[in-house]
Parts: C-alpha cells; structure tokens; sequence
C-alpha cells in the first residue's frame, strides 16, 4: 500500500457494518422512548424498529447464515467471522428487544390512560364476548384454514413473516390419548389489530369510551373451539418465521439472454421459499411445542429462535396511526410551495430558465416536481421526456404523466430498476402499462448486475431560440409519499452542461456508449469513486501547506473502503473532516493518530434523513458543493449507476452549507459516534439553545443562517489563532 491510499484498515479502525447498523437501530428505538414525542409518533417508531429488524434478518443476517452453512469466512478489515457475528448479532438483538417490550408496554399503558387500548379476550364483559364471538363466526372462521399434521400430512410450508399458531387438540372420544398437531395461519387479509366498535356493531353494545383494540390471535385464539367440534384444545402457542429474502442478481444474471422481467417474476416467486433465518416465538411456549417446531423448520435452538416477551410482529403496531387522535400525534405539516411556483399562470419551464431552483423536501413541496412531469406531458414545445424510476409507489402521478406524455405523442424513455428490492412487483405492474401505452422501457446497461440508481430527468422543448434541455436531479426517488416522509434535496435546471451531461448519460444507459464523457456529473461506477477521492486530495493539499481544509458529507451509510482510508489520511494531514451518517458507519473517529479530526454525527428524527452531501472548502466553485444519489458504500460506488450533480449557483451553494451547519449544530435528536462504535445523544448544556434542526427547516428550508454566520466566525478565530 502506498501512503497516498492511506492508512490500512483494521479491526481497531473499522467497525463492522451489521453491528453498525444495529446501533443505528438503537437510536430508532430511542425515538420510542422519547417522553415529549406523542404517544401514538412513539407507536410508529417501536413498529419501524420492528420492521427494520424484520428486513435486516430477511437481508443481512440472511446472508451471513448462508456463510456460515456453506463454510466461508470473510477478508473484511472488521475482522468478524460468520459464526461469531452471528452470535454478537443475537446478543445484542435480544438486548434491544427486551428494551423494545419493556417500551411497548410502557407506551401501550399511556395509551391507555389516553382512551387508546390493546385489550386482551379476558378483559371483556359477557355481551362484549357473544358479539366478538358472533363476528369470529361471520367474518374470521371462513377464511381459517387449519393444516392437521399427522403421517398422511406433512407439515405445511410457513410464509416468510406469517403469524401462525401452534395448536394442540385431543379427541373427546378417548380413543387416542396423545394430543394432535394443528398449524393454523393468522390471515393477513384481516387487520391484525381489530376495532371493538366493529365487532359490537349491530352485534350488542359496549359501553367502552375511547378507541379499544383486540389482537386478530388473541380472538382465534379465543374461539379455537369453533374449528375443532369433537376435540379438545389443549395448547396453543405463536409463531413467527422469518426466511431468506435476499436475491443475488449479480449471480442470477451472469446469463445475458435471459428476459430480466421474467427473471424477477421467478425470483419473486422463490423469495417465500428461502431458508428460516429467524423464529419467534412467545415466552411462554411449551418445550414440546418448540421442540416441534425447530425441527420442522430446521432451525438452530442456539442462533435462530428468539423468545418474545408479547405479541409478536409488532410492525404491525403501524395500524393504530389510524387512530382519529390528532392531540396524540404530531400536528400535520404541509410543505411550502416557492412563490415563483405558485404565481397563477407561470409556466414551469420559463420559471426554470430564469434561474435554477433547489427544493428541500418535504419542507418544499414535491408538487413542482410532478408539475415539471405534468407540463412536459402536455406542452405542445416539448419533443422528449427521458428519466429514470427507482422506487415511485402506488398510482404515481409521476408514472401518470409519463404515460400521458406518450398519448400525446412526445418521445418518452423510461429506464425502470426492476432489481429495487421489495419493490420488484410494483415496478414490474407499471413498467409493463407504460409498456402498453408506447412508453420506450428500457431496464438497465449492458452490465445487467448494475441496479441504476440514479435520480434523473431530462426534458428536450423546442423553444424560439432552438432545442433547450430541462433537467430534474435529486437525492431521493420520483414517489410523492416518501417525499413527505424523507429528507431530500431536488434541482431543476436549464443548465446547457448539465443537460448535456443527461443527454449523454441516457445514450450510455439505453444504448452502447462505455466510452461516454461528462463535464459535470460524476457517474458511478466510472467516474464516482475516483473523482471525490481526487476533491478529498485537494483538501489534504491545502491542509499540508498551511491553509484551512473541511470537508463535510452527509449520506445515509459510509462503509467502503477506500474512501474510508483517504479520510484517515485527510485526518492525519490536518482536514477537518465532519460527516451526517444517518445510518451504519464503519468509520472509527477520534482514533489519536488516525481520526482525531473527524467527527461523526447522526440525526434521527420526525423525518427520514436521505439526502447525499458532498462539500469540499478548497474545490474550484463549480465543484465546491455535489449532491446525489450515492452513499458512501461498495455498492454504490462499485455496482450502481449512480449520479452526483454539483450545484452551480453560490447562494444554492450557501444554502446547502447553512443546512448542514444547522444539522451538525442538532442538540435534540442528534447523536455522536464514539470511539468504541457506540452513539451518544448530543443535549445542551445549560446555557445553550435548543437547537433541532428538522423543526428549523420546518421554518426555513435551508436552515438558520445565524448558525452558518457563527461557524463562520469560529472558524476564522481559529485561523488566526
């Protein structure tokens, strides 16, 4: 290794990534137990850590199970092997679902001191049970499917993430004396969690106040004896299973003439049937039930089954945001509009050409952006609409343009990422209508493992003075509800470059064109990794002679190597290095040495953080500040198509610099990584402002300029110092 790669990489100076991620997961749970966040705000993150875990074990531990049974070890610097992480993982997992639960309950009791209640069977009166029972029979019995087990049938295949239960009968004719298995599935067409007013209505009457709540289980579990006339029911247990749902496209794809829709429709298929990678079950399962059902499911006692103190899947705590309680949640926000947007009669491409327009969502509106699609379906000067859809949700009005645009005989190209996991299904329904309606839907480059995940638009109008490009770029996806849940940065320009650039970059991605140059995108895999590596050069330049050096960056994951060991190196020059990771870091700061000049901060708040950041002090102006689509991570680098896009106007440049002074000043949902991997919540000292910087930006999008005029100051001061 040569000393401009920078230092190696050890266990001591890179933390691994899956135990990472598990304390990103810690600060989810920490908004859970946030006492002056509402109650029913504190529900929805004890069910986002929930389904967070649920992905992680389907994904991640997932594949170091596979590791592990096949034998394999790994050569990451982290130093962790299969058998050990796995083990590490479960311990620290446990750890936190036990802080989960005694939250839940925690919660859940506030809940019902506020009239919101989770009630069990046995806290009902009688009608309250003959009309809870009288709805079981009409609305659940028809839809309950037991499964005997016995010699003529075997045990029925368990579902990735069904609830199930394990049920035990005798018969009441004494014949046989040991009991019989029974598998039952909770049906998922039903909501999990049940309003008591739907069961009494019409039904008799209860005189509860408030909103009350029965688990789906608890109420089967409740009227068992309904399935099993002529039997006894003896025991009856929850089960959970979780299974490998990770799909190794580069592998599946090594044959290029295979049709890769098709593909994803059969591995969709195959995803239900991967290997058990988790079972949960609830704590006070019998050992005769567990025994059975870790040998059915070939699982290991030691790593795979997890006893739950409760009900288990609690992602789906998520329905009782449909709870009419606003006082209990936060108030609703409404993102603003900029008032060249709303000006009766403007015409988004003329607002464009004036002048670059930066949006930060969701404290701006995402409805400019679905207006620069709605105008370019049916301006009459425009010839073509290029983009590119990672994940856009249900009934997109983004994906309505676009067809739309096609009925009116613009040129429309669409380059779907069918590969966006767990969104395969919805891209594959929309890809085929567009399909349908004449759409150019492309799938990929050449390379087919590359998943594009570049956020571009380019729109081609026929204007007085010739053919003009409009693009859209951004951080986050064309999906008008994630845009009101997650923070991103979005641009619309008329730039010439910059529309050129896209230009070119569209006939690297629809066609052939390796070769192909661009004057200011940075494009992964290409150009990316090399081009930030030679801005952070610049910086460690100026720093070795003498002169001021920062750079900040913000993302959602920092793990890949490389740029890892060049931002030691920039430490070690004298670069002050300040990094927003929202989620895992596999970068040790304050290391006496190595990173004594970087500090890691986290913000995990109301909003989802999801914008990509790159600032360089010392960078010419028109490379100063880059915003995209990539994280810091091997696979953004290395096997995405990916786009980072600089912002050419110094007061966008001054804007996205005071937002990320604001962030780094967070005092109330920001967090500092430590030396040791671990985070600690950053609170004020006692003469200090609060400062929460997603409630600024809910004032200013951009943040508070007084706090970039005071890093400013501070920064000078020592200068001259």
């Amino acid at each position: 290794m040569t000393a401009d790669e920078g230092p190696e990489l050890t266990p001591e100076t890179c933390t691994n990534r899956e135990l990472s991620w598990i304390e990103f997961n810690r600060r989810v749970l920490a908004l859970a137990q946030d006492p002056a966040l509402p109650l029913l705000e504190r529900v929805k993150f004890l069910a986002i850590f929930s389904t967070n875990l649920d992905e992680f074990y389907m994904v991640r531990v997932a594949g170091w199970h596979n590791r592990m049974q096949l034998g394999l070890g790994t050569q990451r610097p982290d130093g962790m092997q299969p058998r050990p992480l796995l083990r590490e993982i479960r311990r620290r997992v446990t750890t936190l679902m036990l802080q989960q639960r005694a939250s839940l309950r925690a919660v859940l009791a506030e809940l019902a001191e506020n009239g919101v209640c989770i009630l069990q069977t046995h806290d009902l009166v009688e009608s309250e049970r003959r009309a809870l029972r009288a709805w079981f029979s009409e609305e659940v019995f028809p839809v309950l499917t037991p499964l005997a087990v016995d010699h003529a049938r075997p045990f029925p295949f368990i579902s990735n993430l069904s609830l199930n239960l394990a049920i035990w009968v005798r018969r009441d004719n004494g014949r046989r004396r040991e009991p019989e298995f029974v598998r039952l599935k909770v049906p998922d067409v039903l909501p999990r969690l049940v309003d008591l007013r739907q069961v009494s209505g019409g039904r008799g009457t209860t005189r509860r106040g408030g909103e009350n709540f029965l688990w789906l289980e608890d109420i089967i579990s409740d009227n068992l004896d309904l399935l099993f006339p002529g039997m006894t029911v003896v025991g009856r247990h929850p089960f959970r299973v979780t299974r490998n749902t990770d799909v190794d496209y580069e592998h599946e794809l090594e044959d290029r003439f295979l049709n890769i829709s098709t593909l994803i429709e059969e591995t969709l298929r195959e995803r239900e049937f991967g290997d058990v990678v988790r079972l949960s079950v609830n704590m006070a399962i019998d050992d005769r039930t567990l025994r059975r059902l870790e040998r059915e499911l070939q699982v290991d006692p030691e790593h795979d089954v997890y006893r739950v103190d409760g009900s288990l899947g609690t992602a789906d705590l998520m329905e009782l945001q449909q709870v009419d309680r606003p006082e209990l949640r936060h108030a609703p926000w409404v993102p603003r509009i900029l008032p060249a947007i709303s000006e009766p009669g403007h015409n988004i491409f003329s607002t464009i050409s004036r002048g670059d327009i930066l949006l930060h969502h969701p404290y701006d509106s995402f409805l400019p952006v679905e207006e620069f699609f709605r105008s370019a379906a049916s301006d009459p000067q425009v010839l073509a609409i290029k983009t590119t859809l990672y994940r856009v949700g249900s009934n997109s009005p983004v994906v309505h343009a676009l067809a739309e645009a096609r009925e009116n005989d613009k040129q429309v190209t669409v380059l779907v990422e069918l590969k966006a996991r767990f969104d395969e299904e919805n891209n594959i329904e929309w890809a085929r209508m567009l399909e349908r309606k004449g759409v150019h839907v492309t799938y990929g480059v050449e390379e087919l493992p590359l998943k594009t995940h570049a956020k571009v638009t380019l729109v081609v109008r026929r204007e007085e003075k010739g053919v003009r490009h409009y693009v859209h770029l951004g951080t986050g996806n064309y999906n008008a509800s994630t845009a009101r849940l997650y923070t991103d940065l979005g641009l619309l320009s008329s730039d010439p470059t910059l529309g050129t650039d896209a230009l070119n970059l569209f006939n690297r991605l629809t066609g052939y064109a390796p070769g192909t140059q661009y004057k200011r995108l940075l494009v992964a895999p290409e150009y990316l990794r090399d081009r930030l590596l030679a801005l952070l050069e610049g910086e460690i330049a100026a720093a070795r002679e003498g002169r001021p050096a920062r750079v900040i960056f913000k993302m959602n994951q920092l793990e890949e190597d490389v740029v890892i060991r060049k931002l030691y190196q920039a430490s070690q020059a004298g670069v002050q290095v300040d990094l927003l990771v929202r989620g895992l870091c596999c970068l040790v700061p304050g290391l006496p040495g190595i990173s004594e000049n970087i500090r890691v901060h986290s913000i995990v708040g109301r909003f989802l953080e999801h914008s990509r950041i790159y600032y360089f002090r010392n960078a010419p102006a028109a490379q100063r500040v880059y915003l995209g689509s990539a994280d810091l991570m091997r696979r953004n680098l290395y096997n995405r198509v990916e786009v980072v896009f600089p912002l050419l106007q110094a007061d966008h440049q001054e804007s996205v610099l005071t937002m990320l002074i604001t962030s780094m000043a967070d005092n109330c949902k920001g967090w500092s990584l430590g030396t040791d991997g671990l985070y600690t919540r950053i609170r004020p000292g006692p003469d200090d402002p609060e400062i929460d910087s997603q409630s600024i930006f809910m004032k200013h999008s951009f943040g508070d300029p007084r706090l970039l005029e005071r890093a400013t100051d501070k920064a000078a001061q020592g200068a001259s110092e």
